[in-house]
């Protein structure tokens, strides 16, 4: 029953990834519950993502002062890794696999995400097409990969220190602007980018206009922009490397395409929320609800299958695979 080698094997002269029938692992009263969409459990994870968010930010912002030095930190953290739960939720709307109706699916994934639900479905999508093939759009975050432990310390201090945040959301806008041809009209540019980060200044404004009145205007700054700025790029750039450095350009084997890491008790509540350490099995069965992909891994594991995959023990053993580069 298992998927077989031959039945794998990559033909050269397609660039489009190979694919697995779930037929090939499950039968039907398996494969049924595994794939159908809850209309409760994913609204659900998103509602626990924002209550934690939230939670955080009260138990800081009410921390006596001399404890702040310890929970503006820890809810730094916690906030950080939540903000990823909620991007990692709108992927999950982006796979239509949030909500059994398109409609609510969407508007959820839309509104009460990270938004941008039809640009980035469009973008990623095309990566599961072409998982690991040269026109993966993606390929170029697993490329350069192994690297030296120098390198990624660098990486890892960009993140930290938010240049990597300015450099993906701010920076490109500066220069449109500052290199603007002569007489070309500010307006408009300023316009474009208020329109096109009114998520963010929106949240803005509401979170200070609420939260100003009883003395906590450093709220949104500190629990929200800060997490957003440093720990959330630093955990992704971790995501990523989890999932897919190391990987072969033109992998053939489906089950090769992306890699699933055992994350323990911590890491799922800082770096690897909602299930997305299980990513072999996501791009195996992309349409899986990500609440249901630990299910997938436990029959794929006693059908024998895990050998075949590509797997990992945890996110430090990852990182020195990932590091491996000599000086």
């Amino acid at each position: 029953m298992l998927f077989s080698q031959a039945s794998r094997r990559y033909n050269s002269r397609m660039s489009v990834a190979a694919r697995v029938d779930p037929k090939s692992y499950f039968a039907p009263d398996e494969w049924a519950p595994m794939a159908r969409r809850s209309s409760w459990k994913g609204l659900a994870l998103l509602a626990h993502a924002w209550i934690v968010i939230g939670l955080a930010m009260v138990a800081a912002a009410l921390s006596p002062g001399w404890l702040m030095p310890l929970t503006i930190p820890l809810a730094i953290v916690i906030i950080g890794g939540r903000q990823l739960g909620v991007a990692i939720l709108m992927h999950d709307a982006a796979h239509a696999a949030l909500h059994p109706n398109l409609k609510v699916n969407d508007w959820v994934g839309n509104h009460l995400t990270t938004g941008g639900l039809v640009d980035y479905r469009n973008y990623h999508l095309q990566h599961h097409k072409y998982a690991q093939q040269v026109e993966d759009p993606d390929l170029v975050l697993s490329a350069p990969f192994p690297i030296t432990r120098t390198s990624l310390r660098r990486k890892l201090a960009r993140d930290l220190t938010g240049q990597t945040y300015w450099k993906q959301r701010w920076s490109g806008l500066v220069k449109r602007i500052v290199e603007r041809k002569p007489g070309e009209p500010l307006w408009p540019l300023i316009k474009a980018a208020i329109y096109g980060r009114r998520r963010f200044l929106t949240g803005m404004v509401v979170t200070v206009a609420v939260t100003a009145p009883l003395g906590y205007w450093w709220v949104w700054p500190v629990l929200w922009l800060v997490p957003q700025a440093t720990w959330l790029p630093m955990i992704t750039r971790l995501r990523n490397i989890a999932e897919h450095a190391c990987v072969a350009k033109n992998e053939a084997d489906p089950l090769r395409h992306a890699r699933t890491t055992s994350a323990n008790f911590i890491e799922r509540a800082i770096i690897a929320p909602y299930f997305v350490n299980y990513h072999c099995e996501h791009h195996m069965f992309m349409h899986v609800p990500c609440y249901n992909l630990p299910r997938a891994h436990r029959l794929l594991k006693r059908k024998g299958v895990m050998g075949e995959m590509l797997t990992a023990p945890g996110y430090l053993s990852m990182l020195k695979v990932a590091t491996a580069k000599a000086a």
